[in-house]
């Protein structure tokens, strides 16, 4: 091999290191609660929780995703179902921008309550997703695990924000408002066409809301934290 092969093949090799690297580090940090069992009084800065609430997300959108992608190669193909998830959200309900440049006409509190509500939203559709998927037969291991993975962070970045919002507005009581989830019927229907769009839909949804907090959280933190100077 010669000089210029070896070169790529090393380069190859420390890319490769590098996305492991990332990787194991999302997940180390995703599994760290927020405050040591026990503690009495944590406190935690606010740029390490807005740190955190970022990787966080982003691993939560990562998953959704792949999530989304393997039901999808399993069960969807040649089904249409992409055609009937216009506007089919639970969080529908909720106004959320689409993009950067709405995001950004937002002051920064009702975004943080915005973020607050998407992901109380998702606590009860979660729950009942990792239990119907565990009843589905020959359920892929690799859509449980990330829906029980999904449902854990969910909670871990919901308490995250509940943090950060009390250390930016302290002493605001936020109203614990969000969007009511009725799908679990349709879930749990017996025909089989119907319940798998269901899970389809659920799973777009998730994948939707999940990118939309991860773009929201990291524009939050460049305001907050850095005023906007990134």
């Amino acid at each position: 091999m010669d000089n210029k092969g070896l070169s790529l093949k090393v380069g190859s090799l420390l890319l490769l290191l590098l996305l492991v690297s990332n990787l194991l580090h999302c997940k180390s940090v995703a599994s760290l609660p927020i405050c040591p069992s026990g503690a009495v009084n944590c406190q935690v800065s606010l740029r390490d929780l807005f740190d955190r609430a970022v990787i966080l997300s982003h691993y939560i959108h990562n998953l959704s995703a792949e999530m989304f992608n393997e039901f999808d190669k399993r069960y969807a193909q040649g089904r249409g179902f992409i055609t009937k998830t216009i506007n089919s959200c639970h969080t529908s309900s909720l106004s959320t921008p689409e993009d950067k440049e709405q995001a950004q006409q937002i002051n920064h509190e009702d975004l943080l309550n915005l973020v607050l509500r998407v992901l109380r939203s998702w606590n009860d559709p979660l729950y009942h997703l990792v239990t119907e998927v565990r009843g589905m037969q020959e359920a892929p291991d690799a859509i449980l695990s990330r829906a029980i993975e999904i449902e854990e962070q969910n909670k871990q970045l919901l308490e995250g924000m509940e943090k950060i919002v009390g250390q930016v507005h302290p002493g605001v009581k936020e109203n614990e408002v969000y969007s009511v989830w009725s799908g679990l019927p349709s879930l749990q229907m017996a025909d089989e066409d119907t319940r798998l769009f269901a899970f389809y839909n659920l799973l777009h949804c998730l994948r939707r809301d999940s990118h939309k907090i991860d773009n929201y959280l990291k524009l939050l933190k460049c305001r907050i934290i850095y005023n906007s100077n990134c």
